[in-house]
């Protein structure tokens, strides 16, 4: 079966990076994966949550949002809606997984992910893209003698899978994801670590075979991702 955009069903869609695209933010960047795209941008604050305080360790926090005219009618805009809120807890709880926060000592780093064009798989997007923002906000922090080290504990990677008129597929186009009859979304770290499986039979169900395979194919695809961000940062991490 030929896909929308002529891709395999194991097949990525093309990832572009554009590092540095915010001139203000301690860490930015532009990605685009297919037509989907989104700024992220990396903030330190020399403040920490109540909880934190005098503890010495730091934190990071995400907020997620999508212009009106992200997607192909517009939408509302919204500070508050449950979407964006699991989105945006989806993104801080991933990013966190992979900082030593003992180095980073009492600061916050806001990741905050705006799409500006959607066409699915605008949260594992902004994942990569805060990952890629971050570790240079990080890399910043340490040149100017702010923290000890770079920080960053590993590599990280998002995609989604999905069953489509039963076929199995990596990363998910819009189409593909709302008819689809399974959608996963997979976060890992490297090496072969889950952050976050978030699957959903949107028609019937699916086996513990199944299951495996929809993990093996992300996996695939992290893989190619964290490849990607390895030669990016082969000069940092």
């Amino acid at each position: 079966m030929v896909r929308e955009d002529g891709r395999l069903p194991d097949q990525l869609r093309r990832i572009n990076i554009q590092r540095s695209y915010n001139k203000y933010a301690e860490g930015s960047c532009l990605i685009e994966i297919g037509s989907t795209r989104v700024i992220c941008t990396a903030t330190c604050d020399k403040n920490v949550p109540m909880f934190l305080r005098n503890s010495g360790k730091g934190w990071l926090t995400a907020e997620y949002r999508m212009l009106p005219r992200a997607t192909q009618t517009r939408t509302k805009r919204d500070r508050t809606s449950g979407r964006n809120m699991e989105i945006q807890r989806l993104i801080g709880r991933s990013l966190r997984s992979v900082v030593d926060f003992s180095k980073l000592g009492e600061k916050t780093i806001w990741i905050d992910c705006d799409v500006i064009q959607a066409n699915g798989g605008t949260r594992t997007c902004s994942i990569i893209g805060g990952f890629i923002a971050l570790v240079d906000c990080i890399n910043k922090l340490y040149r100017q003698k702010s923290i000890p080290e770079v920080c960053i504990t590993g590599f990280l990677g998002a995609t989604s899978v999905g069953r489509w008129q039963n076929i199995n597929f990596l990363d998910l186009t819009y189409l593909e994801d709302s008819q689809a009859e399974v959608d996963m979304n997979v976060v890992m770290k490297s090496p072969d670590e889950f952050i976050e499986i978030q699957g959903t039979a949107e028609h019937g169900s699916y086996s513990k075979q199944d299951l495996k395979s929809f993990l093996e194919l992300a996996e695939k695809g992290i893989l190619e991702i964290i490849t990607i961000e390895k030669e990016i940062f082969k000069d940092i991490l």
